[in-house]
């Protein structure tokens, strides 16, 4: 290493160790903050509690209700805030370490698992860091899912059962309503849930394999998107190394999801080659299309993350897409390590 890649990497490790005690001091400050709502937390649901055995009227209530649920979800986004700022934290401790190693003079040593030069520790960040946000951005996606979705609804739930019982003696007629309501909206809420833990990782993937669960999967997102989707299946159909089933699913259903909320495709088409050497993956649909070139400026993680994991494998990933032509999307990996 030249004098000036040196200095270079001496400077980025101050800003790093800066940057990790700016990440310290904002983890104790939300701690801090975190601490406070929780206490808020705990007060407003004993004050419920109390309301509740007092017969407060409905509206009250409704307005109690709706107070603690403002509180809970500023909790929930704290807790989110505070778990990415540890993950930064991780991030920034793992990179200052190979960078100390780098100034050190100890590349060549390999300690901590650093790598074995200077471009590899670029190169090991770089994935690292991809890594971590698409972590991040998923934990995102799914915390605004629980919120918008279960957890908006059992609090609907405690409520409209207050409703049924405080109208059971008054008004039975309005009461047995109210319960009907109350089970119509379970069973929608309840629909959600799988619909929600079959996305977070479906049971059948470890129990019958990446083909049943890309057909399974693929009828769900036709009857939830509206659009037409179709899975081919060609070559030997058979189980594969669990890694890899995992692996092309999260790819298969990133990439519809990605036409679906992007594309304005109306049918989209996977092809799955199950190869003796290798597994080839194509997903195509007929929608807007795009230039590859604005993927080097897109902060979407999806993608990128797919092109990492395929050559991190051994295999390819390739884009044939044009404005307004559609696009195709294929990647392969070896099948077996």
């Amino acid at each position: 290493m030249t004098d000036s890649e040196k200095m270079d990497y001496q400077s980025e490790l101050t800003e790093t160790q800066r940057a990790l005690r700016e990440v310290t001091l904002m983890i104790e400050q939300s701690q801090g903050e975190l601490g406070k709502i929780t206490q808020r937390n705990t007060a407003i649901t004993s004050h419920l509690q109390q309301l509740q055995k007092q017969g407060t009227t409905v509206e009250d209530l409704k307005m109690s209700y709706d107070s603690a649920l403002d509180v809970q979800q500023r909790l929930f986004v704290m807790r989110g805030q505070l778990e990415k700022l540890q993950n930064d934290r991780d991030h920034l401790q793992k990179y200052k370490t190979i960078l100390e190693n780098i100034v050190s003079g100890g590349i060549g040593g390999n300690v901590d698992g650093a790598p074995a030069s200077a471009s590899g520790a670029k190169s090991q960040m770089a994935g690292i860091e991809m890594i971590v946000n698409a972590q991040e951005a998923e934990r995102q996606r799914l915390s605004r899912q629980m919120h918008d979705g279960p957890a908006q609804a059992l609090s609907n739930f405690i409520l409209q059962t207050e409703i049924a019982m405080r109208l059971l003696d008054v008004d039975p007629a309005q009461a047995k309503e109210e319960l009907g309501n109350l089970k119509t909206s379970a069973m929608g809420t309840f629909q959600k849930v799988r619909n929600f833990i079959f996305e977070l990782r479906p049971m059948m993937l470890d129990d019958l394999g990446l083909v049943p669960t890309l057909r399974k999967y693929s009828d769900a997102f036709k009857e939830q998107s509206g659009l037409e989707v179709s899975v081919t299946v060609t070559g030997s159909e058979r189980r594969l190394e669990p890694y890899l089933e995992v692996m092309i699913f999260r790819a298969v259903q990133e990439l519809l999801g990605n036409a679906s909320r992007h594309s304005q495709a109306t049918l989209i088409k996977v092809q799955v080659d199950l190869g003796s050497e290798f597994i080839r993956v194509n997903v195509e649909d007929n929608g807007k299309g795009f230039s590859p070139e604005i993927l080097q400026d897109s902060p979407s993680l999806g993608l990128k993350l797919i092109r990492e994991r395929a050559e991190m494998l051994g295999g390819t990933f390739e884009i044939d897409s044009a404005a307004g032509s559609g696009s195709r999307i294929s990647f392969t990996v070896p099948s077996k390590m």
